[in-house]
């Protein structure tokens, strides 16, 4: 339970005030709750925020996913690519899931994703090829030309 300090600068709240808090994009939805805020040591400035999905599916944002804080929710500028979510063509065609993400160590930027299209199947696509994100990820090529793919 966080406690408001008396003197304190109005816009100055707790960290842990904001853990359960949803956490939802710019078209409603959902993905998880806030688990932890994540500072910078150096800066002591929110570097990101760790979210718990469900059952051991928890994941990191960075600093450039969040909107804004508010009462109730954290509201996301863009919505994250996250493993697990199912991943279509441009034609609306099931092509298989998320299975990894490549990340930049140093700005944790999405370089590629790992799509799983069957049971030992996989193949990574550069973040060059995902034409949008949302409940889905939507590739900018068809299902033809991704099992072309090597």
């Amino acid at each position: 339970m966080s406690v408001k300090l008396e003197g304190s600068h109005p816009n100055m709240v707790s960290a842990d005030s904001f853990t359960g808090k949803k956490v939802i994009d710019r078209e409603g939805i959902e993905y998880g709750k806030i688990k932890h805020i994540q500072i910078n040591q150096n800066t002591l400035c929110v570097c990101g925020v760790t979210i718990h999905q469900g059952f051991r599916k928890d994941y990191f944002l960075s600093e450039d996913y969040i909107d804004k804080f508010t009462e109730k929710t954290l509201l996301l500028s863009r919505p994250p690519v996250r493993v697990g979510i199912p991943v279509i063509d441009t034609d609306q065609r099931k092509i298989g899931k998320v299975k990894r993400i490549h990340r930049n160590l140093d700005t944790n930027e999405v370089e590629s994703i790992e799509i799983s299209d069957g049971i030992m199947h996989s193949k990574i696509l550069s973040k060059s090829e995902i034409w949008g994100v949302g409940e889905k990820v939507i590739l900018g090529i068809t299902k033809d030309q991704f099992q072309k793919l090597e």
